[in-house]
Order: structure tokens, then sequence, then C-alpha cells
């Protein structure tokens, strides 16, 4: 896989940290940009970003949830969780893609419109993901619904190595977009851990 470099200069170093309440309004901020808003479509009023954030920081929500960074500047979200964790979403998944047990997904954003367009994005997936494995050691895939009106994210996902097991309709997150979405999926390399 080739992890492009940002056009205008050296590639930022990526690096994440798990988020914290102090993270709470700068996370909103990004919920309620329009670009995160078009894909998101969360409330981002403090009682809501607490209900909906504050179980992963507690550990009462089955979910890791983190702040990534670019040459230390925060400037997107992203989170992990076990896909059996997820009855519903396992319910969801079953009958269009082949999902074995213990299988691992991702969800994720660039918050700072700086950063979009510029290979950042696939470059935040791939490492994420590398480091993915170690967390989960059973794992043997990890598999990312995205809304097949949504491109530039599903292209990140193939170029950061994820491949596309099926077009399949599902929930959309937001409402009153289409059904539609691409199933991608990474598989653990044999020899990886």
């Amino acid at each position: 896989m080739v992890i492009p470099a940002v056009p205008d200069g050296a590639a930022p170093v990526i690096t994440f940290r798990r988020l914290a309440r102090a993270d709470f309004p700068r996370l909103a901020g990004w919920l309620a940009t329009p670009h995160v808003q078009r894909r998101w479509a969360h409330e981002v009023e403090p009682a809501a970003i607490e209900r909906d954030f504050g179980g992963s920081i507690d550990g009462t929500e089955p979910s890791n949830s983190w702040i990534v960074a670019a040459d230390a500047v925060p400037i997107g979200f992203i989170q992990d969780y076990a896909i059996d964790a997820y009855p519903e979403y396992v319910a969801e998944l079953t009958p269009v893609t082949d999902l074995p047990p213990g299988a691992v997904s991702i969800d994720y954003f660039i918050g700072d419109e700086r950063y979009l367009g510029r290979g950042v994005g696939t470059r935040l997936i791939a490492e994420f993901c590398a480091r993915l494995w170690a967390r989960y050691p059973a794992a043997p895939c990890l598999v990312v619904p995205v809304n097949s009106q949504n491109p530039a994210s599903w292209r990140a996902l193939a170029a950061a190595g994820f491949r596309l097991i099926a077009v399949a309709d599902l929930v959309p997150d937001v409402p009153g977009d289409p059904p539609a979405h691409h199933l991608m999926r990474l598989d653990r390399e044999r020899g990886s851990g």
C-alpha cells in the first residue's frame, strides 16, 4: 500500500490520543462544520456530546474514541469497536456480507478543513488500522460500511488497503440519505499480530 504525502510539503506525523471531556468543545465544533455535519448529522449541544461520547471515556460504552493529530495539531476524530458488541449492527450486516465473529469497525472524520483532500485521511486510516490488530488480537478483519454517496471516504479506505466486498442497502446515518452503502473490508495479514 502506498500512503500519499501531503501535496504541499512533508507528510505530517499522525498521532492518536484518547478522547477526554476537555475535547468536547472541539469535538462539538467539528461536528457542527458543514462537511462533517453532512455525514454525521450529530447533535452538538453539550448534553448530546456527553451522552454519545462520555461512555467511551468512562468505559461504559464498548467503543474507543480518539483525537487524531497531525504534527501535534488536533485535526479529527476516530473510534473503533468490535461489531459483535452491537447486536443490532450484527443483525443489519449479516444478511448482506460474511461477517466473521470478532470483526472490528471504525468511524472517523477530519474536522479541520485544511487537511481535507491532501491524503491525510488515507494516512490516518492506514496508521490507525495498523495499530488495531494489537488491540484486537482475535479480529480476523475490519469491516467499514460507508454511504455510497461519500466517495471521498470509501476511496480513502481503498487507498489504505481495504477492498470492496459488497454494495448493500443499510440504514443511513444521516436521515434522508439513500440507503446504498459500500462495505469495505481489510483482512488481517498472515503473520501480523
